[in-house]
């Protein structure tokens, strides 16, 4: 997995590229969680992630907790893969997807 991080003022954008399973989501959960500090809009680019595992979603749903907080969170590009997992699990219906 290959995390990039883009700041622009409140802005952040984490694009995701390869497999968020159980391996890699603690490396973006280290990633993210400190940039979300002062954070009002967080974009999540998933336009080259490959996979999602139960693990990965945890991520999104803490990321989503604390977004919820102090701004938003938007989830761009899923691939039609990923998009199945949201919608079995129930995530389609409260992430902010585009």
């Amino acid at each position: 997995m290959t995390v990039t991080i883009r700041r622009n003022g409140t802005e952040l954008t984490a694009a995701i590229e390869g497999r968020l399973d159980t391996l890699t989501a603690p490396e973006l959960e280290e990633r993210l969680e400190p940039e979300l500090d002062g954070t009002k809009k967080l974009v999540l680019d998933l336009s080259a992630l490959e996979y999602i595992s139960s693990a990965g979603l945890r991520v999104l749903l803490a990321a989503a907790k604390t977004m919820e907080e102090q701004g938003e969170m938007t989830v761009r590009n899923v691939c039609r893969d990923v998009m199945d997992v949201f919608e079995l699990t129930g995530f389609a219906d409260f992430l902010n997807i585009e």
